[in-house]
């Protein structure tokens, strides 16, 4: 079986391009996982460059997003909006309240949980994350035309649909092995 995946400093034969990492020898089985995960790697460090311009770091954006989208929140919701967990998430409310970008208050109808809100502030933020992320995605596709940006889209939707799947199915992937 010839393997598609390419080595460091050779060209792979469906694009022409180099990995930016070496691949393993141990990651053969797996060549587009290995290219997800490059893909993910450089996708989230060039995001946290342009959103460190505007003062935020890769997944305060996020936070933001949903919070512009849906107005206030409770922490524990923002948490499973955003698939993370309690710890992380209060990290990032904190540094975002630090910022002034976000307002924390006890909830008036239930004691134990903290509603996350949108400052004044914040709002003239929104127009910043939605231009690092249409420089972004200029970035991410460039060159692509719009069947090919197209393309990718639905193939990476396919690709999320299957591993949410699996993750919701632990014992299908052990038992495809």
């Amino acid at each position: 079986m010839s393997q598609s995946t390419p080595k460091a400093g050779k060209a792979s034969a469906v694009t022409g391009q180099e990995a930016t990492v070496p691949v393993p020898a141990a990651a053969g089985g797996g060549p587009v996982s290995h290219a997800i995960f490059r893909l993910a790697r450089l996708h989230r460090m060039l995001a946290g460059q342009l959103l460190r311009r505007i003062g935020l770091h890769p997944g305060q954006e996020l936070v933001m997003m949903h919070l512009w989208e849906l107005g206030p929140q409770r922490q524990t919701d923002l948490v499973r909006l955003m698939d993370s967990d309690a710890a992380t998430m209060t990290r990032t409310v904190q540094r975002l309240e630090q910022a002034g970008f976000v307002r924390r208050r006890p909830s008036p109808t239930d004691k134990r949980a903290t509603i996350v809100e949108p400052t004044t502030a914040s709002h003239a933020l929104r127009r910043e994350v939605e231009q690092v992320w249409t420089r972004l995605e200029d970035l991410s596709t460039a060159g692509l035309s719009a069947d090919e940006s197209t393309a990718a889209l639905h193939t990476l939707e396919r690709l999320e649909h299957n591993l949410v799947q699996a993750a919701a199915d632990p014992g299908r992937a052990d038992a495809e092995r």
